[in-house]
């Protein structure tokens, strides 16, 4: 017997489902908000989640990777208003299992849970191997976990893998965290810089060459192809590829065979590719600047790596960890961040990521050697400018443009805000609606796309209606 948590507002629509739930022999758990969801969570664990886009204290499709970092993730079925195909698109982008739109049957909306909950059960048989504790990956954020769960399913899979990020999110790192968790971990790793490949020997360095077969080939040279032969072959900065070589380099994929320059005999390697690039291949591709159809091939399996600045909490774990480190390197007890040091931290948008904070934090280590804390003297100054520049326009604008306090007493709260605005244009929309159809409430119920006793609900809320009218050929 499963779990199921239901989160909606709608407090008949969840009813429903969790009556539905309940007849397939599960146990239903219902939330209306993700504050509730969060709390139901953090007491038991779940199989599945129905999980409504909007909801009144955020939204569902955002908080849909909080929600799954757990050791066993449950599998999400976000729920959607009719002819919502961003919050459709949104579901799906962000890791959902499925997708379903109100208003709909009791079988469209149980079906996908059935089929998620079989793909758990194979799941636990296969055991999908995690990346292991020392690749050098740090972090606890929802982001980071649901990143290494795909990076595990990668790992186990075989496939090629196409890893995008921006500059210092640690895709090396996670090329060899793939390599070293799946079957050819005893293979060679093998690395290709792109970004350093010469323009006229590209070639050569790639597929390998025979003796004599250019200037200076004084004796034959296996390529890297070559040499990743069992194991994997990298290509770091993909986006750097001489467009001459993408075209021979595609075969290479399709095929796993190559010819080295000079050589008559086509050879094969058995590798797998991982490619990594923080560039737009999609753009450089509309440009010319890369391939369209070697694209299509680098993308079996497309691992994206978050931004730190969109890794809550990992700043701190970063920290700790470096410090701990350097403390066991050196032997002895280092200094500790003071609360100004890790604030200035937290405030920068680390645009080298990963990259660059370890190297802040080394400078600062260097600076503070002896001393007991960590300061903010002790960042490297350009940083420090940096940060106190932009902490001055801040406010120099908040300056500028003050809120008068009587404004600031009118908004109030945000959420009391929001419901007065529901409130509202639902009151604006309904009474439209009645206008428009005469009255006549199973043709408002039909136009509105509500069921009937939820649009008498909502015409009771606001005061249009005081008694039910009776629907056209039914008597009262």
């Amino acid at each position: 017997m499963a779990k199921i948590l239901v989160v909606d507002d709608d407090e008949l629509f969840r009813e429903l489902l969790c009556t539905s739930v309940e007849r397939h022999g599960h146990t239903a758990l219902a939330a209306g908000t993700l504050a509730q969801a969060r709390r139901t969570l953090a007491r038991q664990n779940v199989d599945v989640i129905y999980l409504d886009v909007r909801l009144p204290d955020g939204s569902g499709a955002q908080a849909l990777e909080e929600l799954r970092a757990v050791k066993d993730p449950p599998e999400v079925i976000i729920i959607t208003g009719q002819g919502d195909p961003d919050g459709a698109e949104l579901a799906l982008r962000c890791g959902a299992w499925d997708y379903i739109e109100k208003p709909t049957s009791v079988d469209r909306m149980t079906l996908p849970m059935l089929r998620a909950l079989s793909y758990r059960a194979e799941k636990r048989r296969q055991r999908i191997p995690a990346l292991p504790e020392s690749s050098g990956i740090v972090g606890k954020s929802p982001r980071l976990a649901a990143t290494l769960a795909q990076a595990g399913m990668a790992a186990a899979s075989g496939v090629d893998v196409f890893i995008t990020g921006e500059t210092g999110t640690g895709k090396e790192i996670f090329a060899r965290a793939i390599h070293a968790s799946g079957s050819r971990a005893q293979g060679p790793f093998v690395v290709v810089d792109c970004t350093t490949l010469p323009g006229t020997l590209a070639e050569s360095v790639l597929f390998g060459h025979e003796r004599g077969s250019f200037t200076g080939a004084d004796r034959k040279q296996s390529g890297l192809i070559e040499q990743a032969d069992g194991g994997t072959l990298f290509l770091d900065e993909v986006g750097e590829l001489p467009l001459p070589i993408q075209a021979k380099f595609l075969r290479v994929l399709q095929e796993r065979s190559y010819r080295p320059v000079g050589g008559g005999q086509v050879r094969t390697s058995d590798f797998r590719l991982v490619a990594a690039t923080n560039r737009d291949l999609g753009a450089m591709s509309i440009r010319g600047e890369f391939r369209q159809d070697l694209l299509y091939r680098l993308g079996a399996f497309c691992l994206d790596l978050p931004p730190l600045r969109e890794r809550d909490g990992d700043i701190q774990t970063l920290l700790e960890w470096r410090l701990t480190l350097n403390a066991t390197q050196a032997g002895r007890p280092g200094p500790t961040p003071s609360p100004e040091y890790l604030e200035l931290l937290l405030s920068h948008d680390w645009p080298g990521n990963v990259r660059e904070f370890l190297q802040t934090v080394d400078m600062s280590l260097v600076s503070a050697r002896g001393e007991a804390m960590l300061l903010p003297q002790h960042l490297p100054l350009e940083l420090r400018v940096r940060l106190m520049r932009g902490r001055v326009s801040s406010r120099s604008f908040a300056q500028a443009h003050p809120v008068p306090e009587s404004r600031l007493a009118v908004l109030g709260p945000w959420r009391e805000h929001r419901t007065r605005l529901l409130d509202k244009a639902e009151f604006e929309y309904f009474s439209s609606l009645l206008a428009s159809t005469g009255g006549d409430v199973g043709l408002a119920a039909e136009l509105s796309g509500l069921k009937t006793a939820r649009l008498y609900e909502l015409l009771g809320k606001h005061g249009l209606i005081k008694t039910r009218r009776p629907m056209a050929g039914i008597p009262e």
